[in-house]
């Protein structure tokens, strides 16, 4: 028996306009849709004239409901993904479902159409060319103080999901661990309201505790130069001793040669010349 197809179908993200022609004829063909919420997508499918039978599909079914949608596939039929609003697959369950789909040997394709990160990426006025997409920060303590910390040294534009609830904390995080710099508050994306805000961590800090905010958020933020990160690690080694610099290495457990050609290369002097400072300091 022939096996069925995972469509992975991207929606409007705020405008209906912006679904594409294959996706309107996918969702009508598909033999059933799984939508994240179904309440949400009947009104997208009623806009559209499309009467394909829906099952849900969400972060607190996706095992259960994924092997039953597998199933249906191995046996022939067509499932069409869509999440609430954009590209399945990114920061939502979808991501679940193909991998389960991979697993069983079933074939997936995914429709281009909208996706925020990409939408507010493109407006925002950073570059573009390298980007590190982290979704919504994680809410749980000590993995969200490890990501901010790896922001802080990234040296991609990176692209950020926040509700307004949210974000006056999430800002004044950013700004504590990343410094002040050029950040894009995109809101309400494709949507009536539009907002492309410009500006810097600190000003929208102090704009959005004096405005609430409204609509969903999407930050896009400036990445730090390599040639600042290296001007920090310098300084950083300078006020080291070079004993102090060695004994780091070898604490990590480094060989003494490996180690030595380490501290040479941090601060950009010869190995001869580190072999000669730990002579003289001997």
């Amino acid at each position: 028996m022939e096996r069925g197809t995972l469509y992975l179908c991207a929606t409007p993200i705020g405008n209906l306009e912006d679904i594409t022609y294959r996706v309107v004829r996918v969702l009508s063909e598909a033999d059933v849709i799984a939508a994240e919420d179904t309440r949400n997508s009947i009104k997208l499918l009623n806009h559209f004239q499309i009467h394909t039978p829906m099952t849900s599909y969400h972060e607190y079914n996706k095992i259960e409901k994924g092997r039953q949608l597998v199933e249906r596939m191995l046996a022939g039929e067509n499932v069409a993904l869509i999440t609430d609003a954009g590209t399945p697959g990114i920061s939502d369950p979808g991501e679940e479902l193909v991998k389960m789909a991979w697993e069983a040997g079933i074939t997936v394709t995914s429709l281009p159409g909208p996706a925020a990160c990409i939408t507010a990426l493109t407006a925002s006025g950073l570059p573009t060319r390298r980007f590190a997409f982290e979704a919504f920060l994680p809410s749980e303590k000590k993995e969200r103080q490890a990501v901010l910390a790896e922001m802080a040294r990234e040296t991609r534009t990176m692209v950020v999901y926040e509700a307004p609830h949210r974000l006056v904390r999430t800002l004044a995080e950013l700004l504590e661990a990343l410094g002040d710099r050029p950040v894009t508050v995109c809101r309400e994306l494709t949507k009536k309201h539009e907002t492309f805000f410009r500006t810097t961590f600190s000003e929208a800090l102090a704009y959005y505790e004096a405005n609430e905010p409204r609509g969903e958020c999407v930050l896009v933020i400036a990445r730090r130069s390599r040639e600042e990160i290296r001007a920090e690690e310098i300084a950083a080694f300078e006020e080291m001793t070079v004993e102090e610099h060695l004994q780091r290495y070898l604490d990590e457990g480094m060989d003494k040669k490996a180690a030595m050609k380490a501290v040479a290369a941090d601060r950009g002097v010869s190995r001869r010349e580190i072999y000669q400072a730990l002579l003289e300091n001997d």
